[in-house]
């Protein structure tokens, strides 16, 4: 006995009603299910598609499906950073190299100026504001986006989100080197060369997945997906 068409958009209102919400994931669970319902009815053929249905869902334990998300988020986690990694990389080639060096000797100089304190301060507060911007930008693209098909996927959640997050942690990162730096009117060489590093590191990071990668989306999801747009 096979799946119905009626029975597989049924199994994925199931996945939906237990807490899966991006349409990849979704579609894995459904696949499986599917196979093993089929697999299922060819041992109990009497069983109705409801009764085959429980059974292969209890098989995936007392937490269902959660620990297949889990999985699959931290394994979509890594593919998002190996993504920010390889854009990173063009940083460090020229002419973006050149670029790099610039902040970073800059920032350096800053930091060790008579006013690093309110420079480190005015840094927070630019970024914090920028970020905040570019939530609004990426939220409003990424609702645009869902409106098309009602469908989420798990990467595009990220790169819609991801790069928010980071901006919203930056300054929680930055105020505990503010507090563990006594005195920032008297930065050593050492913390400034440090400082100068974090920052920059941060400002390339910060600018690829808030910038770069939302602006490869399209690119980036079909090759992720090659379904994505044959939906």
């Amino acid at each position: 006995m096979k799946l119905t068409e009626n029975h597989i958009k049924q199994l994925y209102k199931f996945t939906r009603e237990h807490f899966v919400y991006h349409y990849d994931v979704q579609t894995e669970l459904v696949d499986h299910l599917a196979n093993d319902i089929e697999q299922i009815w060819e041992a109990q053929p009497l069983l109705t598609f409801e009764q085959a249905r429980d059974v292969s869902f209890k098989k995936f334990g007392v937490f269902g499906f959660m620990e297949v998300v889990e999985q699959k988020q931290k394994s979509m986690g890594k593919k998002y950073w190996k993504i920010i990694l390889q854009f990173a990389k063009d940083w460090f080639q020229l002419p973006k190299i050149v670029a790099t060096f610039a902040i970073f000797s800059l920032l350096f100089q800053l930091f060790r100026s008579n006013v690093s304190e309110f420079i480190f301060v005015g840094i927070i507060l630019c970024y914090f504001v920028f970020g905040m911007i570019k939530r609004i930008q990426l939220k409003s693209r990424f609702k645009k986006r869902k409106k098309v098909d009602g469908k989420t996927w798990m990467l595009e959640r990220l790169i819609f989100s991801q790069g928010v997050a980071n901006a919203a942690v930056f300054p929680l990162y930055t105020f505990q080197i503010f507090i563990h730096t006594s005195n920032l009117n008297n930065v050593t060489i050492i913390w400034g060369l440090l400082l100068a590093l974090f920052y920059t590191a941060i400002f390339i990071i910060g600018y690829i997945s808030l910038v770069v990668i939302p602006s490869k989306a399209e690119e980036l999801l079909k090759e992720t997906y090659p379904e994505y747009f044959m939906i």
